[in-house]
């Protein structure tokens, strides 16, 4: 009892004292002394306190007695930080950490930053964060990716896009999303991505092939979503974001919340989108010997609507870790009216009467994804299963327009895609052995497709892969690493039969004419094979990272390439595909040198690469009811080329950017011998010059950003593509961040000039340039973050 008497006296002796003292609130932001981004989950210790930094790198302490102190911060990878600070009023501290990549005192520090892990893995990739998605944000996730050099996008008006890596796109590059790959209809040259891009944390884009790692289709590179980090135990983040643009007069927002427990976690978000008709910088467009007003240079029935909405719950221990996430991606897209077979010359639609309505004709789609992530730590192996299961139903709407045999269709229903994909992806690998890492996995798909509307195009099919494959990164010595594997793919495609639903006049040997429902597609089964492996060495010496690898990948062609047998109205012409096509396959080597060296960074990533059966769909002499003919065919292709980026800091707060991309093709036999390839990016680069304001007590991270684009006219063609002249754009952007209050994050707002100077001028990857449509003109954009976050320390 006595001890007890002692110990309340002594409390209360400590409590008067304390009253008697002013206390203060010491608060800091810690980055990594190379790159000066903020790090994550630092410990910080001030006497006897403990606490984490976010990802944000921002931590606090409140309520510290006046004195002298010793701040120290540890994390694994970095050197302990150790500050003695004086406490005598509230305190802002900015904290640089270095890491570690030596062995010091015969103790290999084994902690390793996730930039120190990538440069030791020789396929060369590129990752973007939260910040950079933020500040480049377009109306597209493939858009804002465009500021990476070798990415480039197949537009189809303003809010639909797809990624084009190094000059090849469509169903040559893998989209992965929380490690499954998203399936929806790539194939098509009007066809978007339904990926909301709002509440993406960092993206991986991987150049070049990798199909060791994710199958069929990687054979041009990865656009690769990673997941989002886990919070802290009793952790409350998300974010409101509201969006406003004056060439679309856009309206936008998007709300995303989460909330850590002990070992569970749970969020959600929803976005909304609604934008009109865009303006291009002309009054009039050519096409097909027809001339098209444009009423106050608005691209008619080019409006849309957007509607996305996801959930996300998870469970976190020791041993386990898994999550669960539901997706659902709504959007109602109008096309061109004049770019649809002209058929709008004769339409009674008034499509001038709104910029807003979404007339024939027109597209609606909803892509709904389920996807489980569970990883289980072992003592020696991780283990990683990843389960995924995706409904893509697709409209195409336009008026019922009676072409060749064909009466005039009952309803607007042109066309309906209706696919199923079932995903089972496996993997382990080893942990804590010196020098090898050894992954072995699987991956097994499912599709089925089925069809729909008056229009046929592309019969229903089921598709069926399985793979499997082993790596080891072997390190050699600390700096120089070796990374060799090989895969083995299965697949099966199952096409099904389709006869037209109206009758067209056939005549026999014998003069005699019927009338028939002719059959355009047959049941058939063809079966694909096909090795893939990778072998590449990474070296890091002193500022220098050297990478080559050498691959060879494959790619089963699809449905539309085997069986096709219809009119493709969007691009008005008849295409057949080959059923006795072969899966692609491609031999490429590259080779990455960077350079790092104080405000400097230097990187030259060249490339070659060899199709021995590429396949491309090629126009004929022939004619089907009025219409040429366009035919899938294979041919040897050479492909060459690479990107160059240098960041350099001249003055303090000044960073300027300038990067280029080149891609040469070239066909080595066919019918287009010695022609490139369509939709080949033309030389360009990019010149982006930042200036950072200093902080102040209400307005931090001030940068303002001029970025001017340059690319050369595109000669390289393939007939019937026309020549595309080169074109200069200049942009501007400038974001801030407000603290209005010190307890909260401050809200982020940016301002963004997109072709400040209304320029016309026409992108050869673009679908509209296909019909003598520009780019959008100039567009104002306003974007203002509101963050949440709330951590129970």
């Amino acid at each position: 009892m006595k001890k007890f008497y002692i110990a309340g006296i002594a409390m209360l002796l400590l409590c008067i004292s304390m009253h008697g003292q002013q206390v203060y609130t010491i608060e800091g932001k810690i980055l990594n002394k190379e790159t000066k981004k903020p790090i994550a989950d630092v410990t910080v210790k001030l006497h006897n306190q403990y606490h984490v930094s976010d990802i944000h790198g921002n931590f606090r302490f409140k309520e510290i007695i006046e004195g002298q102190y010793i701040l120290e911060c540890s994390h694994v990878g970095y050197k302990t930080e150790k500050q003695s600070i004086d406490i005598s009023k509230n305190t802002v501290l900015k904290i640089e950490m270095e890491t570690i990549s030596e062995i010091l005192d015969n103790v290999l520090i084994t902690g390793k930053t996730e930039k120190r892990k990538r440069k030791e893995i020789p396929m060369v990739s590129t990752v973007v964060d939260e910040e950079f998605l933020k500040s480049n944000r377009e109306n597209s996730l493939m858009k804002t990716l465009e500021k990476i050099p070798g990415v480039s996008t197949i537009s189809i008006g303003t809010g639909m896009s797809k990624p084009v890596i190094r000059g090849l796109g469509f169903n040559r590059v893998v989209v992965v999303q929380n490690g499954i790959k998203h399936e929806a209809q790539q194939w098509g040259s009007d066809h978007g991505l339904e990926i909301d891009q709002y509440g993406i944390n960092a993206v991986e884009v991987i150049k070049g092939p990798a199909s060791l790692l994710y199958g069929s289709d990687a054979i041009a590179g990865v656009v690769n979503i990673l997941p989002p980090p886990i919070l802290k135990k009793n952790e409350l983040q998300g974010e409101i974001s509201l969006l406003a643009q004056t060439n679309t007069n856009l309206l936008g927002g998007s709300i995303g919340l989460q909330k850590r427990y002990d070992h569970w976690y749970y969020g959600g978000r929803f976005t909304y989108r609604d934008y009109g008709d865009y303006k291009v910088p002309t009054d009039r467009i050519y096409y097909e010997n027809y001339i098209f007003e444009l009423q106050d240079q608005y691209l008619r029935n080019t409006a849309g609507v957007e509607k996305n909405a996801s959930f996300i719950t998870g469970y976190v221990s020791d041993r386990l870790t898994s999550s669960l996430m539901i997706s659902n991606v709504n959007a109602k897209n109008g096309f061109f009216a004049n770019a649809h077979g002209l058929e709008v010359r004769a339409s009674s639609i008034d499509y001038d009467q709104s910029n807003r309505d979404i007339d024939l004709p027109y597209h609606s789609v909803n892509h709904l994804k389920i996807t489980n992530n569970t990883l289980f730590h072992g003592e020696h192996i991780d283990i990683e299963i990843e389960a995924g299961f995706q409904h893509n139903d697709r409209e195409e709407h336009s008026e019922p327009v009676p072409h060749g045999y064909m009466p005039k269709p009952p309803a607007t229903l042109e066309r309906k895609f209706m696919k199923n994909t079932y995903s089972l992806n496996g993997r382990g690998y080893t942990k804590h052995i010196d020098v090898h890492k050894i992954h072995i996995g699987t991956n097994l798909e499912y599709q089925n497709n089925n069809i729909g509307g008056w229009g046929f195009l592309i019969p229903e099919y089921d598709r069926f892969s399985i793979g499997a494959y082993a790596y080891d990164q072997y390190q050699i010595h600390n700096n120089l690493h070796l990374q060799a594997g090989i895969r083995y793919d299965y697949g099966t495609l199952k096409t099904k039969e389709y006869f037209d639903w109206y009758q067209s006049p056939i005549t026999d040997e014998t003069g005699v004419q019927t009338q028939v429902n002719l059959q355009r597609a047959f049941k058939k089964n063809k079966t694909f094979g096909n090795f893939s492996g990778s072998l590449g060495l990474s070296y890091l010496h002193k500022k220098m990272t050297y990478k080559i690898n050498i691959g060879k990948s494959f790619r089963m062609p699809l449905a539309n390439e085997l069986a096709s047998d219809g009119v493709n109205y969007h691009m008005y012409r008849y295409e057949k595909g080959n059923i006795d096509l072969s899966a692609e396959e491609a031999y490429q080597l590259d080779v990455s040198i960077e350079r790092e060296h104080n405000n400097c960074q230097l990187t030259i990533s060249p490339f070659v690469n060899y199709f021995n059966n590429y396949i491309y769909l090629n126009p004929t002499s022939e004619y089907y009811e009025t219409l040429q003919i366009y035919e899938y065919t294979q041919s040897e292709v050479f492909r060459m080329g690479g990107e160059v980026s240098v960041s350099v800091e001249p003055l303090p707060n000044i960073t300027l950017d300038i990067s280029g991309a080149y891609v040469f093709s070239r066909q080595m036999s066919g019918a287009k011998k010695d022609f490139t390839l369509p939709f080949s990016p033309p030389l360009s680069g990019m010149l982006t010059a930042s200036y950072q304001f200093k902080d102040t007590r209400l307005v931090k991270k001030s940068v303002l950003q001029t970025a001017f684009k340059i690319a050369a006219s595109q000669d390289e063609i393939v007939p019937p593509e026309e020549k595309t002249a080169g074109y200069q754009r200049v942009d501007l952007s400038w974001s801030s961040s407000f603290q209005f209050f010190r307890k909260y994050d401050p809200i982020s707002i940016s301002l963004k000039i997109n072709n400040v100077f209304n320029t016309r001028y026409f992108d050869h990857t673009s679908f509209y340039r296909l019909i003598d449509v520009p780019e959008p003109g100039r567009n104002v954009s306003v974007s203002i973050n509101l963050p949440i976050n709330n951590t129970n320390k």
